[in-house]
């Protein structure tokens, strides 16, 4: 979940302004009572999985694939904003010893009188997806030393610019009003993407009614601390309109102090941040895939393991493929925001799944029980849809063809080969 908070800041500043650190406060609460919710759900179905593998065990088919397709729009699509980010991270620290990509590959802009590609975003896109492919062991050996040098870096960077803070540069904190802050708080919940690591594990908890609850909220406390030690850090030591989209806090770093050693350190802990949540989203998408296939919504080439590697190879380097495209022409907060909608459609269905199966099977089992339902069910759903209501058109459009394509899909392959059905009319 971490890695979230680098390609969020900047693009959250210039939606905010400072008060992208409320943003992230709303953000986490928004993120708290879905994660509540989504216990409950991981509590029901005796194997691990995603709010897809869920919604199919309780809500049917149809609702399943609903979520299905938004997943794949948030795992699949996830690893374009942090590509671009990591792709700003990179460039920065290439400036910083005089070397610059030639003025077509920097940056995502194929609309303006010079149309530029951001390259690198593009290539390392390819990159996480070879890795991914050639083996689970690899990407997992990778992602936990990177997790490690992410870390240590936002703890050096909080204690090299805290001291720098200047109250002017949070003045005034809200310059672009309420309708910013809500802008800016449904582009960073992308850096709460994530928090579900800890309810896939309801099962094997040894007292989940207590253990999940303390987990999923020491999980979002702890990172949502952080993310406002490091926005405030940021937004705190130089103003919001000198940030980048991408790499935001090396601009404050930069303006606070010149030393190559941190400037190196920080970076390479952005590199890190984004790298593993470009794996961790790719190896999700996978699982999606997988499980989709499985149940025969979609066609069983899509899960098919490669013989060396013992991986669903192929459809890796596929789903890596695409992304390196949007990745290379899409620039960052267009990105985000497309990952949220349907990420966002897809948690306000697991708030209103809870309530509706409280309502339609009181009885079944539930290990865990999420507190203060309705309230919190309702609270997470019509989150999830406010913030997706503010929106820009454009991300609208964008959603829509997503969606239609997926109904398409359903109606054209899933709705006719589904496991579920076919089970239903055997004799």
């Amino acid at each position: 979940m971490l890695g979230g908070i680098f390609p969020t800041i900047g693009a959250g500043a210039h939606a905010a302004g400072p008060a992208v650190i409320l943003a992230y406060v709303l953000s986490g609460l928004v993120s708290l009572c879905v994660a509540l919710c989504y216990a409950e759900f991981a509590s029901m179905v005796p194997v691990a999985g995603s709010a897809y593998t869920y919604a199919y065990a309780t809500l049917g088919e149809l609702v399943a694939w609903v979520i299905g397709w938004d997943l794949i729009l948030e795992y699949g699509l996830s690893l374009a904003p942090t590509a671009s980010s990591l792709s700003d991270y990179f460039q920065h620290m290439l400036a910083n010893v005089g070397i610059e990509f030639p003025a077509w590959a920097q940056t995502a802009n194929i609309h303006g009188i010079h149309p530029q590609i951001d390259l690198f975003a593009c290539l390392v896109t390819l990159g996480i997806a070879l890795l991914v492919a050639s083996g689970i062991r690899e990407s997992t050996g990778v992602n936990g030393a990177l997790v490690l040098v992410q870390i240590a870096s936002m703890l050096v960077f909080i204690a090299v610019v805290a001291h720098a803070i200047h109250p002017s540069n949070l003045r005034p904190f809200a310059p672009m009003g309420y309708h910013g802050v809500i802008a800016s708080t449904a582009l960073v919940f992308f850096a709460y993407i994530g928090f579900d690591t800890v309810t896939v594990a309801s099962e094997e908890a040894k007292r989940p009614e207590r253990n999940v609850p303390i987990g999923i909220i020491l999980a979002l406390a702890l990172g949502g601390i952080l993310y406002v030690a490091l926005t405030l850090c940021t937004v705190g030591v130089l103003r919001f309109d000198r940030l980048s989209d991408g790499a935001a806090m090396l601009d404050a770093l930069g303006s606070v102090s010149k030393s190559h050693t941190l400037y190196w350190i920080v970076a390479i802990g952005g590199l890190a941040g984004n790298a593993t949540v470009m794996l961790t989203s790719l190896l999700g998408q996978v699982r999606i895939f997988y499980v989709m296939a499985r149940d025969r919504m979609l066609p069983p080439g899509v899960a098919r393991i490669h013989r060396v590697f013992r991986t669903p190879a192929r459809m890796t380097v596929i789903t890596g493929a695409i992304v390196a495209v949007f990745a290379a022409v899409l620039p960052l907060t267009d990105l985000l925001t497309l990952v949220n909608i349907g990420t966002l459609a897809a948690f306000a269905i697991v708030c209103a799944g809870v309530l509706v199966l409280r309502i339609v099977n009181p009885t079944a089992p539930r290990p865990f029980r999420a507190p203060l339902l309705p309230l919190f069910s309702v609270a997470g759903g019509a989150a999830c849809l406010y913030l997706v209501s503010g929106l820009q058109v454009a991300t609208w459009i964008r959603y829509g063809i997503w969606f239609a394509v997926g109904i398409l899909v359903y109606a054209l392959y899933g709705f006719r080969n589904s496991r579920l059905r076919l089970e239903l009319i055997e004799p």
